[in-house]
């Protein structure tokens, strides 16, 4: 009877999550400039793209687990590595220019 609520409830709701997770990062991922990722150091738009993409459409329509979890890896490192690197080289950081010790209510002096 748990299981039964289980595979009801919790598991469609995580297939929505990551099926979300992976439209955000596609989109992400297609609106980055393709030479920022060749600044970055990172593959390619179109790799991203085509492995973002067939997270998406594995996630939508096939709902194999074992596919569903290797497309939530790839978009996981999309998130965590590939975005904020794409984000420094466009120069999406910080948007007051302050110094590296700036804290929230302003510079570090060290405690002077």
């Amino acid at each position: 009877m748990l299981m039964d609520g289980f595979d009801r409830g919790v598991v469609p709701l995580l297939g929505l999550a990551m099926l979300v997770l992976a439209v955000v990062a596609f989109g992400f991922a297609l609106l980055a400039r393709d030479d920022a990722y060749r600044a970055a150091e990172k593959q390619s738009k179109t790799f991203w793209l085509v492995i973002l993409g067939i997270t998406v459409l594995v996630d939508a329509f096939l709902g194999m687990l074992f596919l569903q979890i290797a497309g939530l890896v790839a978009t996981i490192v999309f998130f965590v590595d590939v975005r904020p690197a794409l984000k420094q080289v466009s120069g999406g950081g910080r948007r007051s220019g302050g110094s590296s010790s700036d804290g929230p209510y302003g510079p570090y002096n060290g405690g002077r």
